[in-house]
């Protein structure tokens, strides 16, 4: 493919500019660096968000009234601990910009926006590294890194870019640490919907509670709706409610948007389509990458963290027309890794044959057998 400079832009940091690699690879790239739905938006979903322009002469429902009613319904609990946003992202600087904490405690690596939003406000960022040995799962060392100084501790579950899960019995612990020490456990589950056991992983019902926890979540990965940014929080503490709520702009979620998710949510078989295709796809990824030599981490969502046996995989790969997410931005991940997602058949087989021609043009069979032996 042809290898056109790119312009200068602004820092991103994060998968799915597709059009910053359609200038530099050509229109024809195939996008793996953003772990959204692979089925894209529900066909429901799309003509909700349609019907709904009618309306955008109007300013958007300051809180998202019908909606929030569909989400506390869709999970059993109170409508007043459900606020929307605009996606995640926006509740999660919200969140920080509310709590102000002196101390946030993370993992290393996860997602940077938690503590980007955390740096900008002025905290500490205290940062658990994750062991590559035990496969990025987090263990029971991070109960002791939540001490009194603590105020925020910002958990991924599953984690991104790992995709491994919190195992059920530690999360319980972590709970009870927080609460003990008096620091916020916020949770992001944005990946959680993707996993076949997720109901039972989730804690919405202790968030809506008012538990000392808080819970994350958004349209944007299971229901392919990136690009109408929607998210939620579900928080029982009715005055930290109104203050990340008082935190942002009041019409933060358009009208299509919040039409979009209450069609999402009545889609139960669209949601049970995307979890057998990709438990299916995830399975053959993981064997076809590791025939090639790479090192791949066993996670549970849609989306797969890779290390390969050279140097800059996520430019040779490129250059075959996919696009896969480099982390040599994750703080506490070693170098070489990538993260690819989980997408269809026909499109798991060329990134597949992009991995294949990567390798081949820059490396041999000796290289990959000694890279995976050390």
């Amino acid at each position: 493919m042809e290898d056109r400079k790119p312009r200068s832009h602004r820092s991103y940091g994060h998968g799915g500019d597709v059009w910053t690699a359609r200038e530099r690879w050509g229109s024809n790239v195939i996008d793996f660096s953003a772990n959204t739905n692979p089925l894209g938006m529900p066909e429901a979903v799309r003509a909700a968000a349609a019907r709904a322009l009618s309306a955008c002469d109007r300013y958007p429902d300051p809180h998202c009234r019908e909606l929030v009613e569909a989400i506390a319904r869709h999970h059993d609990i109170a409508s007043e601990a459900v606020l929307c946003g605009n996606g995640a992202a926006d509740l999660i600087w919200r969140l920080v910009a509310t709590v102000r904490p002196r101390a946030m405690l993370l993992t290393a690596p996860t997602f940077s926006e938690y503590g980007a939003a955390a740096r900008f406000y002025g905290a500490r960022v205290c940062s658990h590294a994750l062991d590559v040995s035990c496969g990025f799962v987090l263990d029971e060392g991070f109960l002791a890194a939540i001490d009194d100084d603590i105020d925020l501790v910002f958990l991924c579950n599953p984690n991104n870019p790992t995709g491994r899960t919190v195992p059920v019995e530690l999360m319980g612990r972590i709970v009870e640490r927080c609460r003990a020490a008096g620091a916020l456990l916020a949770v992001d589950e944005c990946f959680l919907g993707f996993v076949a056991d997720g109901a039972e992983r989730t804690l919405v019902q202790q968030a809506a509670a008012g538990e000392s926890v808080v819970v994350l979540r958004a349209f944007t990965k299971l229901y392919g709706m990136a690009g109408l940014r929607l998210g939620y929080l579900v928080c029982g503490d009715a005055d930290l409610a109104e203050r990340v709520y008082a935190a942002g702009p009041p019409w933060s979620v358009s009208t299509p948007a919040q039409a979009a998710g209450v069609a999402a949510l009545a889609d139960t078989a669209f949601v049970e389509r995307t979890r057998e295709l990709i438990a299916a796809e995830r399975a053959r990824l993981v064997a076809g990458l590791g025939a090639l030599g790479c090192a791949v981490v066993p996670g549970e969502a849609n989306y797969l963290l890779v290390r390969s046996p050279l140097e800059g995989f996520a430019e040779r790969v490129a250059a075959h027309g996919v696009i896969v997410r480099d982390c040599g931005n994750y703080e506490g991940l070693p170098k070489g890794y990538v993260r690819v997602a989980v997408r269809t058949p026909e499109e798991n087989d060329r990134l597949l044959q992009a991995c294949t021609g990567a390798l081949k043009a820059g490396g041999t069979e000796e290289d990959s057998r000694s890279w995976r032996d050390r």
